[in-house]
């Protein structure tokens, strides 16, 4: 067979989905190569797998009159649709990959420069918070379960960017986190971790894995008191410099910009660094968009306050434009 592949959200971070389609079809002997638009003129495919993760606002997908005897649409992006405005997820419109292909080694060759020395997988899926602005536990559940060992996907590679949503709610946490740390790998959690579950156990942990930076998040205020606790263990066990140690914080969802500049403060006192992230950004107010330039550009965020930034070429600082 000669099967097709597509990937909608671009090339600038490996399609999971699709490195682990290539690896099954290439075991059975068949021939897969990405296709580019002119391919779709001269070639016929016997299958054609087209990848889609993100919905409209992020990735769209364009129909290159591709014709096959068989085409493939997965991934959560093409089970949302925006209604009344807002993006809705149809879980019937998102099917698992098969077992025989989920747990399959991934074929890292298809992204040869993005892969060069860094393996990419799921320990865990699923999440307990059920966050409106993610799918994820809509998708996988509101539990976290594990579902793999570290093996399934990396073989000795130097780095290892881990793509679970909430490891630390998992109960086999302390046995993922020893593989991790086993493997010797720079470990990246790229989606952040659960600050509530850090106990001093898993904060010792966690000093144990080779980590360049560590990710959590204070997106809400009802967390506070948890979200604190957790960071303030973390921060006395591992001792890690802020510019080491990140807080990712949502904007422009529920919370006011008395309450983000409240928690960006919280977030500085306690020794990390925050990163600021706007919730559908087009529609945020400028105030917030000024506050992630400051904030995220690590020059200006040590260099002044936020009240004494100066955003435009107009002179006026951010206390003049907003707060005054």
């Amino acid at each position: 067979m000669l099967v097709g592949l597509i990937d909608v959200d671009s090339h600038n971070y490996p399609s999971l989905p699709l490195m682990k389609i290539s690896a099954w079809h290439k075991a059975r002997g068949d021939s897969v190569e990405f296709i580019r638009p002119l391919d779709s003129l001269s070639k016929h495919y016997n299958k054609i797998y087209i990848s889609k993760v993100f919905g409209s606002e992020y990735s769209n997908f364009v129909d290159y009159n591709i014709t096959a005897d068989e085409i493939v649409y997965g991934g959560t992006g093409f089970a949302i649709t925006v209604e009344n405005g807002k993006e809705v997820y149809h879980k019937d419109r998102d099917p698992n990959l098969p077992p025989e292909i989920e747990h399959i080694y991934p074929d890292y060759s298809l992204y040869p420069e993005l892969t060069k020395n860094t393996a990419f997988g799921f320990l865990t899926r699923g999440c307990c918070n059920n966050c409106g602005f993610c799918i994820v536990s809509k998708k996988e559940g509101v539990c976290s379960q594990k579902v793999a060992d570290l093996t399934e996907f990396w073989r000795g590679q130097k780095n290892i960017d881990l793509l679970d949503a909430n490891l630390l709610a998992c109960k086999d946490r302390m046995e993922l986190l020893k593989q991790l740390a086993d493997s010797r790998a720079k470990v990246d959690f790229t989606q952040g971790l659960d600050a509530r579950f850090v106990t001093e156990e898993i904060a010792v942990a966690l000093t144990k894995i080779k980590i360049k930076r560590i990710h959590f998040a204070f997106d809400f205020m009802k967390n506070e008191e948890a979200i604190k606790k957790g960071l303030k263990i973390y921060k006395r066990i591992s001792g890690i410099s802020d510019s080491r140690a990140i807080v990712y914080m949502l904007t422009n969802y529920d919370t006011t910009i008395e309450q983000d500049l409240y928690r960006l403060q919280v977030i500085k006192e306690l020794g990390y660094m925050p990163d600021v992230r706007i919730y559908r950004k087009p529609t945020a107010p400028q105030v917030l968009r000024d506050l992630q330039h400051w904030c995220n550009n690590r020059i200006l965020y040590r260099s002044c306050d936020f009240m004494d930034f100066i955003p435009r070429a107009d002179g006026k600082t951010i206390r003049q434009l907003y707060f005054s």
